[in-house]
């Protein structure tokens, strides 16, 4: 079997030359995976998760986002990766069916407040790299979605990104992922059920990104196959892969270039229907004229997204639940962070009109294709309306304009801290962003993540 484990260590460590788009996209993702974080400061269940992680020790050089507070490394990783992931609106390497952002910035952004002073380039790079091995670790499968990937391929990403700044050399940064596959977890039941635990799968997996290069850094000898052995990531965890596929391919295209934003507040699964519900109610659409919606679509996308909806459903099951995402869209024109209370989740005519939705599959095979879907609306007159899309809105191929990028961020920040400080750490954060290749230390931008105005 080839070995592979040492190719993505010294990729991760040496690349040097990386192109102006991929700079770009990692400002662009950045900022995005900032504010989406600083929401999660108000996500449900936060509290729970944050008193947990305050039980651990408090203060350190941390910053825990949103909250005003610190806390020991490990521990604020977890937190703030968390809160990246707890309302589904981080971005997503559809390909490789990878959050990127969730566990890899977590992990890289306690990284840089807790070993100090750290240039705008070098957090760069060590995203775009980690980004890389996630997104190579999911495009080289070929078989379906098994275990939760974004944890799994998302934790080796964060590991190497980190070992890249702690400036490992390749046996530590192989020990340092064999001390990661040890750790390795994340399965899709909390998926199916729509439980909150599927963000603390983000969160465990930052937190053991750091954990493997304290071990490694330590002395500890990880395994050296780690992705390739007989006992390894991919022989484990996923079914049908192409390993050659999967060192070749390192850094000849920044994956980070090829990330998704998502413009709503629910699993990527959904996003494709909301539009064509919005492209719908164009043609005339209403919860009054329709009798029946289907959403055709490719196999994950009803695998993922058809469950039923009703009353009692917690938010993260409504957030993967694409008939009540689409009566929110039919009755409120949008889908948003607002729209997940106990009320709006148990209101019998919303209830009601999902109940006249569901998601089919179409004739597409690929198991991590998402394109092309199809809505047919049924109204009550016999006559129908039918929306087509073969481009996700917020994917490379439809991307948000700058506009609705900044305007997703700002309410983000809004949602997540009071009302006195958001549009200040909002502006803070975008211009430090934008300017961030002339920054000698970086830490700032993650103090003002935690709502600290200096």
């Amino acid at each position: 079997m080839t070995s592979i484990s040492p190719i993505f260590a010294r990729y991760a460590l040496n690349q040097s030359v990386f192109s102006d788009s991929a700079y770009d996209a990692a400002k662009t993702f950045l900022l995005d995976s900032l504010g989406v974080g600083i929401a999660g400061a108000k996500a449900p269940f936060q509290s729970s998760v944050h008193a947990v992680v305050r039980s651990w020790g408090e203060g350190g050089p941390v910053h825990l986002w949103g909250h005003e507070t610190t806390a020991p490394q490990a521990s604020a990783a977890y937190l703030n990766g968390f809160q990246i992931h707890s309302m589904e609106y981080d971005c997503v390497h559809e390909p490789a069916v990878v959050h990127p952002m969730a566990t890899i910035l977590a992990a890289i952004g306690s990284e840089v407040e807790a070993r100090g002073q750290t240039s705008g380039f070098e957090l760069m790079e060590a995203l775009i790299v980690a980004v890389d091995v996630a997104a190579e670790l999911g495009v080289a499968v070929k078989s379906p979605l098994k275990f939760f990937r974004p944890a799994t391929a998302g934790l080796f990403g964060a590991t190497l990104g980190i070992a890249r700044l702690r400036g490992f050399d390749e046996a530590t940064s192989l020990s340092a992922m064999g001390c990661a596959l040890a750790q390795c977890a994340g399965v899709m039941q909390a998926h199916v059920e729509g439980k909150p635990t599927l963000p603390v799968q983000i969160a465990g997996a930052a937190r053991a990104a750091v954990v493997a290069c304290d071990l490694a850094q330590s002395g500890l000898h990880g395994p050296e196959q780690s992705l390739e052995g007989p006992f390894g990531y991919f022989a484990m965890f996923e079914d049908e892969v192409d390993l050659a596929s999967a060192a070749e391919a390192l850094g000849k295209l920044h994956r980070i270039t090829e990330v998704s934003w998502k413009p709503f507040p629910t699993g990527r699964a959904a996003q494709g229907g909301i539009p064509l519900v919005q492209r719908l109610m164009e043609q005339g659409v209403t919860p009054d004229t329709l009798e029946t919606l289907e959403l055709q679509a490719p196999p994950i996308i009803p695998r993922l997204v058809a469950r039923p909806a009703h009353a009692g459903m917690s938010p993260n099951y409504a957030r993967l639940c694409f008939p009540y995402l689409a009566a929110v869209t039919l009755n409120r024109g949008t889908v948003g962070l607002s729209d997940f209370t106990t009320e709006s989740l148990n209101d019998p005519e919303l209830l009601a009109l999902a109940g006249r939705v569901s998601v089919t599959t179409n004739h597409i095979e690929d198991p991590a294709e998402f394109v092309p879907q199809t809505a047919v609306a049924q109204l009550k007159d016999g006559s129908e309306r039918i929306a087509l899309t073969a481009k996700l809105f917020g994917s490379p191929a439809d991307p948000l304009s700058r506009e609705q990028h900044i305007a997703k961020f700002r309410n983000c920040v809004r949602f997540g801290l009071s009302d006195d400080k958001a549009d200040e750490v909002a502006d803070r954060l975008i211009a430090s962003v934008d300017d961030l290749e002339r920054f000698d230390d970086v830490r700032e931008l993650f103090s003002l993540a935690g709502g600290i105005i200096t």
